[in-house]
């Protein structure tokens, strides 16, 4: 049986440098996000559009997405598996393309997830769980273009 969840948040634009969006340059890009208690996340556009690159741009934060998805199903799916995952950090990269009408588009991201198992014996199954992980991620399931993995797995 299918179940709906619902998602709501807030994105509040803070960037009004006292004459609003009267020019192009006019105005940063500055916003925040929050969702319900949790802490703000200071957003922008990202730098090639007038962003503040300290900030978290959608760009960003989608990446982060994909990777967190696939991160939380993989760990869920070693644990079930009697994997024992000791650290996981994945150095996500993503490519979007401009388009002609001043859009764009996610044409691909790979995740490149760095894993540390308990057990020499672990080391294939682990490798192996980033496909069913891909298959069950609701991020990556909502995406329009593939989603590569180079996992390197080590062992404690």
């Amino acid at each position: 049986m299918e179940k709906t969840h619902r998602y709501k948040t807030s994105v509040e634009w803070t960037g009004n440098t006292g004459t609003g969006t009267s020019g192009y340059r006019s105005y940063t890009r500055s916003h925040t996000i929050l969702a319900g208690d949790k802490k703000p996340i200071e957003g922008s556009s990202d730098p090639s559009f007038l962003g503040d690159s300290k900030k978290y741009s959608p760009e960003d934060l989608f990446v982060a997405s994909v990777s967190s998805c696939h991160m939380l199903w993989y760990l869920h799916l070693c644990s079930d598996a009697g994997i024992v995952v000791t650290s996981y950090l994945d150095e996500a990269s993503g490519t979007m393309i401009e388009t002609n009408n001043g859009g764009g588009r996610f044409t691909e991201i790979t995740l490149h997830p760095n894993v540390t198992v308990a057990e020499q014996s672990m080391v294939a199954n682990a490798k192996s769980l980033h496909a069913r992980a891909n298959e069950l991620c609701f991020i990556a399931n909502s995406c329009n273009f593939p989603i590569h993995h180079q996992p390197l797995i080590s062992v404690k």
